[in-house]
């Protein structure tokens, strides 16, 4: 397939997003974006969670539209490392920056969120449902986003190794411009543009979401291992592990 995707095919049969995938794996990152940009109608956004390597996607896409929403969802618990990093990038790039938490009557208590641990999967469901779901699907209706773009990889957890580049969920497309990157590929691409690691990598961090449920990397651990005291990989923003299903 040469010819560039019809986002009206694509949206009316399996088989055709299936070959918009195919002809997507052709291309490069930037020109996976170009296309998403020129070619899926209505608003774009990207997600960043400011985590170790996100600097590439928030310069991927801000070289091709710097005005782009940048959505952050900050879930009362990132380490402050994490907030001094979006100011860095918020500056560096001039970030078109919305900031989404999770409504004040819905948010847990210091001391439910330190009992995480204890309670189980499902308790760190809940909790990833009121700080992290609900506030993202909040920040995607009220920005009217139609094309939502991730910096998701295949390389980083069994969950996601077989992300599509491009999907329609829910009314919604999904781009993973990244997807087929390895962990070679984002040190390249952040060397050769100068760009930043989260302070916390230098740390031996290399997954980073929120103080309570996020560890070092050590030897014998998988990057899956690090988040959510090994009892989870997903938080549900984007992959729903008990349906095994894209969430």
């Amino acid at each position: 397939m040469n010819t560039p995707p019809d986002p009206v095919a694509i949206a009316e049969s399996a088989q055709a997003l299936a070959e918009a995938n195919r002809w997507l794996a052709g291309r490069s990152a930037e020109q996976r974006v170009a296309w998403a940009l020129e070619t899926l109608s209505g608003a774009h956004a990207l997600s960043s969670s400011f985590g170790a390597q996100a600097a590439v996607s928030l310069h991927l896409l801000t070289q091709q539209k710097p005005d782009i929403p940048v959505i952050l969802i900050d879930t009362g618990h990132l380490f402050p490392e994490t907030h001094r990093f979006v100011e860095i990038l918020r500056d560096r790039f001039d970030l078109n920056l919305h900031v989404y938490a999770p409504h004040a009557g819905h948010a847990w208590p210091d001391a439910r969120v330190q009992r995480l641990r204890e309670r189980g999967a499902e308790a760190i469901a809940q909790y990833n449902r009121a700080h992290k779901v609900e506030p993202m699907q909040r920040a995607l209706t009220e920005l009217g986003v139609s094309t939502w773009i991730a910096g998701l990889r295949r390389s980083q957890s069994s969950t996601r190794a077989r992300i599509d580049f491009l999907e329609l969920r829910d009314g919604r497309w999904k781009l993973h411009p990244l997807a087929d990157w390895n962990d070679r590929d984002v040190h390249q691409y952040l060397t050769r543009h100068g760009l930043p690691y989260h302070p916390l990598w230098h740390e031996g961090y290399v997954s980073i979401g929120d103080m309570h449920s996020t560890r070092r990397w050590e030897p014998g651990l998988r990057e899956e291992d690090l988040r959510f005291f090994g009892l989870r990989r997903e938080c549900g923003l984007h992959f729903d592990e008990e349906a095994g299903k894209a969430a």
